[in-house]
């Protein structure tokens, strides 16, 4: 016969699994200096200006070939 198993305990490990969790995500989150911040917003930006400035610019907003 299988061991019995306590419910409480078992609930409250997987609380304290998921606070874990939301600290390790919070700390990613929020634990930038503000330099670190701004510097990865400023890198996000020139790659979607570098992006954005590749596109063709041929007037036609659809994918058809207009034959």
């Amino acid at each position: 016969m299988a061991d019995p198993i306590n419910l409480n305990r078992f609930r409250k490990a997987k609380a304290r699994k998921q606070a874990r969790e939301d600290a390790d995500r919070n700390s990613v989150l929020y634990g930038l200096p503000k330099a670190k911040k701004t510097r990865a917003r400023a890198e996000a930006e020139r790659i979607a200006r570098l992006h954005e400035g590749g596109r063709r610019e041929d007037g036609s907003e659809s994918d058809e070939t207009g034959d």
